[in-house]
């Protein structure tokens, strides 16, 4: 029958959920990158309070331990693409589940071009069609690294592998990440 196992939530729900800032807030976020529900917003909070926490330590801690571990926790965020290589440990502090959302595959789909709308790169990811360096992932949640960005692309076998597919997003329809939108120069600067 096999060994039973004890399923536990990955997340923490909101101390105050009733609170009108909290849920205009997390309403504008599921929106925005169309998050299936609110479940998936509190899993990517309680991954950065995972990460803030740790980091809270760490500042605190003293020792050749505690040195090789901010080490490893810099480097782990730095491949997910959160901050530098060379970011003080309290950069960590600055962090926005905003950031985090960036990192998910859906987004990272999204801002690439693969699809037309939030919405249609999570079908995307979910119906199979997008692959990480030739492996098929199906979590739209799943928190790309920045090594790993190049290496996204529809699936060999899929439909949408053809360029001329009808569903696949025209270069003109894609949207900029939010970095390069304010990066852009104003008309009265040129």
């Amino acid at each position: 029958m096999g060994d039973p196992r004890r399923l536990r939530k990955k997340y923490e729900t909101p101390m105050h959920p009733w609170r009108r800032e909290n849920l205009e807030e997390e309403k504008v976020l599921v929106k925005e990158f169309a998050l299936k529900n609110k479940h998936e917003l509190w899993k990517m909070r309680s991954a950065l309070r995972a990460f803030k926490n740790q980091a809270k330590k760490l500042i605190a801690a003293r020792g050749s331990q505690a040195a090789r571990e901010r080490v490893q926790l810099i480097q782990r965020l730095e491949r997910l693409g959160l901050v530098r290589s060379d970011a003080p440990l309290e950069d960590i502090l600055d962090l926005t589940v905003r950031g985090i959302l960036e990192r998910r595959l859906q987004s990272i789909a999204f801002r690439k071009g693969f699809a037309r709308s939030m919405e249609q790169a999570r079908q995307f990811i979910v119906h199979r069609h997008v692959t990480i360096a030739g492996k098929r992932v199906t979590a739209p949640s799943y928190l790309v690294q920045r090594a790993q960005e190049a290496v996204i692309q529809f699936a060999s076998r899929s439909s949408l592998a053809n360029a001329g597919h009808p569903e696949r997003a025209r270069p003109e329809q894609a949207s900029p990440p939010p970095q390069a939108a304010s990066e852009a120069p104003t008309p009265e600067a040129a």
